[in-house]
């Protein structure tokens, strides 16, 4: 059986090809690309690769050969297959978190969840939409990665409104840090939900025949009492 789990050696390969020349700097990075692709394989619609494959290595893309051509698609196949796989299962996988440029003991959270949230609004369905009335509980849920990426910040200071002081900033930052790797899990799990066909309702009490004791207790048959049209008890 073919695993669908990267090899470290793979991982490598493919952020290396992603970083070269033969896609003009359109392909998105390796930790972008994890992000936007846990997005793809949460959402409540499935989204095709012929979709979401130029919008990750870009339209303007100059490959060697054929086989430069076909690794670079086999990798990015397995890397969409293998979180998938680990979504679905509830496993846990490496996140692709590199240092910050100033500070390289500290992780960079926020291009990966650039991603997540680029990926959650492509296809053709609106994810708050699709949630209808649980949209304040996606939310809650899609907020850590708001606050990681920055873009919680950035609409508060554009629209002038207030925002945390700096220490309440690296509070709330420390805290969607630590709630990071749950919020995915549990944002696949929420559309899982949603995609999920309900079971049907079962009748608390069995079903009464037209010529059992009707159950008002009137000694009489159903069919003569209160299965009979218009009758009231």
């Amino acid at each position: 059986m073919q695993t669908t789990t990267m090899t470290e050696q793979e991982t490598d390969q493919l952020e290396n090809l992603l970083a070269s020349d033969i896609f003009k700097g359109e392909a998105m990075p390796l930790d972008f690309l994890q992000g936007f692709l846990c997005a793809v394989a949460s959402g409540p619609d499935t989204i095709l690769p012929s979709i979401w494959l130029p919008l990750a290595l870009g339209e303007s893309t100059e490959y060697e050969s054929k086989e430069q051509a076909q690794e670079v698609m086999d990798l990015v196949m397995k890397l969409y297959n293998s979180i998938a796989s680990s979504l679905l299962n509830g496993e846990d996988f490496d996140l692709f978190l590199y240092g910050l440029e100033d500070n390289p003991d500290e992780l960079d959270y926020a291009a990966w969840c650039e991603g997540y949230v680029y990926g959650s609004q492509i296809g053709d369905t609106n994810w708050f939409e699709a949630a209808g009335e649980y949209s304040p509980d996606l939310s809650e849920k899609l907020e850590v990665f708001f606050l990681l990426s920055g873009m919680l910040k950035e609409d508060a200071l554009k629209h002038k409104e207030p925002w945390l002081s700096r220490k309440e900033e690296q509070k709330a930052l420390a805290k969607a840090q630590e709630e990071f790797p749950s919020a995915i899990s549990a944002i696949y799990r929420f559309w899982q939900t949603k995609r999920t066909p309900q079971n049907p309702v079962k009748r608390d009490t069995p079903k009464v025949g037209r010529n059992d004791p009707c159950p008002c207790g009137s000694g009489k048959k159903f069919k003569q009492c209160c299965g009979k049209e218009e009758t009231l008890h």
